[in-house]
């Protein structure tokens, strides 16, 4: 059964908080993947994101969170404190005061509020986000493509798929990795980034490393476990291979600690707690010359619509949540092979699909 997504509420797990002229209102989507996503980590065919619809004063706006577990994040943890949020009396062009009423703990459900707050500035505004923050269209990056961890015959499979896109991602774990890439490599001609999600040892890494630079692999993403600032520098001093980290970089405080130690850092909106932060994220890494990735969760073009907005500013783009699940209820940003094309509509300028699929 199709029906329109404003039809979906009490379908779907909804919640509602009114505060004089404003109201926020959450529900839980299902999004399925295209095909099962494996991580070093873990394994999914079904992901779930909190939605939450801010009204104020008869303005719509949408925010979006992709809680991970990683981060100790859920729906159920993210509802409850958008829940708790009072806010009324708050003029909501104070945007950081808003946020502000969210402890810094809590970055997953300011995420959702951030990205509502900024759409409704950029609704009432009558400006696209790029344009609220003085950015061009024409600069926002390509995306890489992920492959998922699987056999080597399926991620062959999966890579010959996505031969016509410039750029994949390619998980990786401890074990195989170089039977994989060569694999790959025989039928795939254009850029390769690698992603160990911390699956590997420090001499570990640095050997499969070595081993990894004939395949002209233009860097590893997390190498090894977070948490071990020494060992990471090791292993950049001796990989052939830049280094980026994803892990190791959540929020403002974790970039002294990485600068002259990683090539480069990926920033997500979800784990630092939307576009405000990861705006002043993005300029610091610039001023200690970090490289700068914007990623994703498996989200829907919510999220990845917002982060694309952000992309002018960065070196690399790795956003492709939509692209990774069957059903988006939404449409934002556009794919034109890899090359990200903004929307032009007010705020994050992303729209309801005219029929979605009841969550699951």
């Amino acid at each position: 059964m199709r029906i329109p997504l404003r039809e979906r509420e009490g379908l779907l797990r909804a919640m509602s908080v009114k505060s004089g002229g404003v109201s926020l209102r959450h529900e839980t989507m299902h999004l399925h993947l295209r095909h099962t996503f494996a991580t070093a980590r873990d394994a999914e065919d079904e992901a779930a994101t909190l939605l939450l619809r801010l009204n104020a004063d008869g303005e719509d706006a949408i925010g979006e969170s992709a809680p991970s577990s990683r981060y100790g994040d859920n729906i159920d943890s993210v509802a409850r404190q958008l829940d708790a949020l009072d806010l009324s009396r708050i003029d909501l062009w104070h945007i950081d005061v808003v946020l502000n009423l969210l402890p810094l703990a809590q970055r997953a459900a300011m995420c959702a509020l951030d990205l509502a707050l900024h759409d409704l500035v950029g609704k009432r505004l009558g400006i696209p986000l790029y344009q609220y923050f003085g950015l061009d269209p024409a600069e926002a990056k390509r995306t890489s493509f992920t492959i998922g961890l699987a056999d080597i015959e399926t991620m062959l499979s999966k890579t010959r798929e996505a031969a016509h896109l410039p750029i994949l991602k390619v998980k990786l774990r401890a074990g195989n990795e170089i039977d994989t890439i060569e694999a790959l490599r025989s039928s795939y001609t254009g850029t390769i980034r690698i992603d160990a999600n911390e699956a590997w040892e420090p001499e570990q890494a640095v050997n499969v490393l070595r081993e990894l630079k004939r395949f002209d692999i233009e860097f590893c993403e997390q190498p090894i476990k977070a948490g071990q600032i020494p060992w990471l520098r090791y292993v950049h001093e001796l990989s052939p291979i830049p280094i980026l980290v994803d892990e190791d970089c959540r929020t403002l405080d974790d970039l002294a600690a990485l600068a002259g130690f990683v090539d480069g850092v990926n920033i997500k909106l979800v784990k630092c707690g939307g576009i405000r932060e990861a705006v002043r994220m993005i300029h610091t890494a610039r001023a200690l010359k970090l490289k700068v990735m914007l990623g994703c969760m498996i989200e829907s073009s919510i999220l990845a619509t917002a982060a694309a907005h952000l992309t002018p500013l960065v070196d690399y783009a790795d956003l492709d949540g939509p692209l990774l699940i069957s059903d988006d209820p939404f449409d934002g940003v556009r794919y034109r092979d890899a090359k990200l094309a903004l929307p032009d509509a007010p705020g994050l300028g992303v729209k309801p699909k005219a029929a979605v699929k009841v969550g699951a």
